[in-house]
């Protein structure tokens, strides 16, 4: 009876390995025992030895298997790389330029696998706003060009639904296998089905709409809603409202990105806004009332006697509301004093 293998002893990680580790352990072993660098007479023996273990501890479902019925079973035994492209990886054997990273990878089923349908992309729309806008928040309208559901074809992609067969290579499964004999012993190959691209099915008559993609570019009108207290560089997300979706599955959402425009009076400073205007000289030395500018409007500002230039009044309340809390923050003025022009005294 042959010995049962140790595949984490032939690695040399532990039990308790994080596929990190089963990743930098086998780069570093097959990278030492790959035949075109190691010349010993059982370096093709250990190196296959060495993407068995890995093909093993880097599939999940594989090495719970062998971690509880070990490496005894039919499983593991000639047929061990199943779900492994091994086309690639054996044409790369003349030669020591191969991606052992992907090869990794592979390991984990990425190489064998239907591809999924999916989800619509994501959009990014940038919207300038005025400062107004961000205070008192805004309705906007906004076009953006998008992929949407063809509506002839219901996003199929297809003339009619008898357009629509099962992919006669694949028989529906989105993927082709085939055993191939090598140096190394008998290896299944499996890739995604070139006729379908991984879909299972194929479409005998396309949509003239959308020919058969199943999506139109169009360009639709969204209306987003700024709220109070928006800053620059607030993100809103609208569900649904990104590009569609591969047939049965849900559209992307759209983020907005919102830029406060600067302002030509005020300055903002989180939720506070600060705006400098002229003070008369008269109004400085012996008090009174001045009208000075808010987001909402004029108001009025009590100047006290002797206020002296550069002062500054704080206006409670009249700043821009908080964007998570509400809470307003206040105006700040600054007063510089206009001294009046005296014309010098001209002589004759």
């Amino acid at each position: 009876m042959p010995k049962e293998k140790d595949y984490y002893k032939i690695l040399g990680v532990g039990k308790n390995a994080s596929k990190e580790e089963i990743k930098a352990a086998y780069k570093k072993l097959a990278k030492q025992h790959h035949p075109d660098v190691n010349k010993s007479p059982d370096a093709a023996e250990k190196f296959k030895e060495i993407n068995e273990a890995a093909s093993v501890l880097g599939d999940d479902s594989k090495r719970a298997q062998y971690d509880q019925f070990g490496a005894a079973g039919e499983q593991f035994q000639h047929g061990g790389f199943s779900g492994f492209d091994f086309s690639d990886f054996m044409s790369d054997i003349g030669g020591f330029g191969m991606d052992f990273d992907s090869i990794f990878e592979n390991f984990f089923g990425g190489g064998g696998r239907a591809r999924r349908r999916q989800r619509g992309s994501d959009l990014r729309y940038d919207l300038e706003i005025e400062l107004e806008d961000a205070a008192f928040g805004a309705s906007k309208t906004i076009n953006v060009p998008r992929l949407e559901k063809c509506e002839k074809c219901n996003g199929t992609g297809a003339e009619s639904k008898s357009d629509i067969a099962t992919c006669p290579d694949c028989n529906g499964r989105g993927v082709t296998t085939r055993t191939q004999r090598t140096p190394f012993g008998l290896f299944s190959t499996t890739a995604t089905c070139r006729k379908c691209h991984g879909q299972g099915r194929y479409i005998k008559n396309e949509c003239p709409e959308c020919n058969g993609k199943g999506v139109v570019r169009k360009t639709r009108k969204i209306e987003i809603k700024i709220p109070q207290g928006a800053v620059d560089g607030t993100n809103l997300r609208v569900q649904g409202s990104g590009e569609a979706g591969e047939t049965g599955m849900p559209a992307g959402d759209l983020y907005i990105v919102i830029h406060v425009k600067p302002h030509k009076i005020f300055e903002r400073n989180h939720n506070d806004v600060y705006v400098k205007i002229p003070l008369p000289f008269a109004v400085a030395a012996l008090g009174g009332e001045i009208e000075v500018p808010t987001l909402k409007g004029n108001a009025s500002l009590k100047i006290p006697a002797g206020t002296q230039s550069s002062t500054v009044f704080r206006m409670r309340g009249l700043g821009i509301p908080d964007l998570h809390s509400h809470h307003k923050g206040d105006e700040h003025v600054e007063v510089y004093i206009a001294v009046p022009f005296i014309l010098p005294f001209l002589k004759n």
